[in-house]
């Protein structure tokens, strides 16, 4: 039966570290200002281990190792970019490390690796069953108990977000075709393959066994090109014979074929041509959730990934109070309303301001914090000042040429469009524009306090992807980058709850030791000027006799 663990560190009388220890090093270990125990304290013991009970039968099912060690040991492979290994070692050898997961005496025992890939398929099945992240649910907890605590302020809050690749290869048309066909052969029984004509075998087998980036390599266009129909050919008779299955790699090998190939009326295949083809097509045969997308020049197969923090001036810490992931195509003012939402939920204050970029703007999440009252703070445009200035004066459209600095006659068309006269013809401008127009001026016009208020997060991003490398992941698939991500703001959280708790104690301690020096002070002035009075006393009484 499952059964929620206990959060008191107890030593065993034979097998506790502290005896093992000098007394400086005793008191290192137990200093409350140090990380394992902040780590412990503020995020280990604040993980309610009653949200994963549904993971286990109620009559006989338990986990092998406490839930708060298993899910603390992800928490801490993420925030130090440990590899697998590298965490067991530690788990296992280091004890601050130990220390911060309440393992405090030698012979308790780390989780097994079992146990701890274990709990983790378990929570990526109920997620992939029921829609619930319960690792989101345990960020909120957690963060949700460290602002009540810190008495963070969440009236302020500011967002913004960062494109990383996924852990796969940018692959050529002909080399994903050619390697989503092999992953589906490798991993279906060759019993299925009978079907095939002796000539058709023959041409699997060598599909099968060549070297996709060789071929496109030493092939000319013209050739890749008539291997392209042969490869479509061959997988479009393998998806009408062999029985459809919800098989992952059948699966992708269905969805690249409907967005690679078209099938015409006499069932001629034909290649889709290259500008039919979308940025959400299959990148990677690996990782099928990944998206493509162009952000400043730079190509990423990857995810969108948006952090949300407070960032009011009377907090002594801010904190993550959010973090989404999506695939690299989602627009980042998507993430806004769901964004402010999620915060809400944990925060004790009511959001009355958001601080974003340009990127957030849209007329959706304009309607939304006005309805909410809360002050949607845009800032950094995407782009330069246009060459029109349109504005809104007594009810009409007026429209300025910011080169010449004059005013240009409007007319309203019928579709209710604003039209202009210019040397080349016309040029029409909506509503929106209009919009768009006054907003940028709007954000030019913020005092410099307020629109310096969202530059911070970008330090938060850096944070987030502190250990990676050309910002790329070490994982595939959306579910597994959205937990990354999740960890990462643990950690960062984490970070600053420590610095915030350091502070305060070496703060303590300067004025404890100013108290001291003061009262040693105060004591030396008041026995001088005990002595004086007594010299001063003493040679009263002299001339007296």
């Amino acid at each position: 039966m499952f059964r929620k663990t206990d959060t008191a560190q107890q030593g065993s009388l034979l097998s506790s570290i502290f005896q093992y220890l000098t007394a400086g090093s005793s008191k290192q270990f137990t200093d409350e200002t140090a990380w394992q125990n902040i780590f412990y304290k503020q995020v280990v013991c604040r993980i309610d281990e009653n949200l994963f009970s549904i993971l286990f039968s109620s009559d006989n099912g338990a986990p092998n190792a406490p839930i708060r060690t298993l899910i603390g040991m992800m928490i801490l492979k993420e925030g130090e970019g440990y590899s697998d290994q590298k965490l067991f070692e530690n788990c296992h050898f280091n004890l601050l490390t130990r220390k911060a997961l309440g393992l405090v005496n030698i012979d308790d025992p780390v989780p097994a690796a079992s146990t701890y890939y274990l709990l983790r398929k378990r929570i990526t099945e109920y997620h992939k069953e029921t829609g619930i992240d319960l690792f989101e649910k345990t960020f909120q907890k957690i963060t949700k108990g460290q602002i009540i605590d810190f008495e963070v302020s969440g009236q302020s809050i500011r967002m913004d977000s960062k494109l990383i690749g996924s852990n796969i290869a940018f692959y050529s048309r002909y080399e994903l075709i050619h390697k989503s066909l092999v992953l589906f052969y490798k991993h279906t029984c060759k019993k299925q393959f009978e079907f095939l004509s002796d000539q058709e075998r023959a041409e699997l087998d060598e599909f099968v066994t060549e070297k996709s980036s060789a071929t496109v390599y030493r092939s000319t266009k013209s050739q890749i090109k008539e291997r392209l129909i042969s490869l479509g050919k061959l997988i479009y008779k393998i998806l009408n014979t062999v029985p459809e299955s919800d098989d992952a790699h059948y699966q992708t090998l269905k969805r690249v074929f409907e967005e690679q190939y078209k099938i015409l009326d006499d069932n001629k295949i034909e290649v889709t041509p290259d500008k039919e083809i979308t940025a959400k097509r299959v990148q990677s045969p690996y990782d099928t959730e990944c998206d493509f997308r162009i952000k400043t020049d730079k190509k990423t197969k990857g995810y969108n990934h948006n952090v949300t923090e407070t960032c009011d001036s009377t907090n002594p810490i801010n904190l993550i109070t959010g973090t989404q992931t999506a695939p690299a195509t989602h627009p980042d003012n998507k993430f806004t309303e769901p964004a402010i939402k999620n915060s809400q939920e944990i925060l004790s204050d009511k959001i009355e301001n958001a601080h974003t970029d340009g990127a957030y703007n849209s007329e959706e999440n304009q309607t939304f914090t006005k309805e909410e009252d809360i002050n949607f703070y845009l800032t950094g445009f995407q782009g330069p000042t246009g060459q029109y200035d349109l504005t809104i004066k007594n009810g009409e459209v007026q429209i300025y040429d910011n080169q010449t600095n004059t005013q240009i006659p409007v007319t309203i068309t019928k579709n209710n469009k604003y039209r202009i006269k210019t040397k080349t013809g016309y040029r029409y401008f909506t509503n929106k524009q209009i919009e768009s127009c006054r907003l940028r001026k709007q954000a030019e016009q913020l005092p410099k306090e307020i629109r310096n208020k969202r530059n911070n997060v970008e330090a938060t991003i850096f944070q987030l992807a502190y250990h990676l490398r050309k910002d790329k992941t070490k994982y595939r698939s959306f579910f597994k980058n959205k937990i990354w991500a999740i960890f990462r703001s643990l950690w960062i959280n984490f970070v600053r709850i420590a610095g915030n708790l350091i502070k305060g104690s070496q703060k303590i301690q300067a004025n404890m030791q100013n108290a001291l020096h003061f009262s040693v002070f105060g004591n030396f002035i008041f026995l001088i000027f005990n002595l004086t009075r007594l010299e001063s006393y003493k040679n009263s009484n002299c001339k007296l006799s």
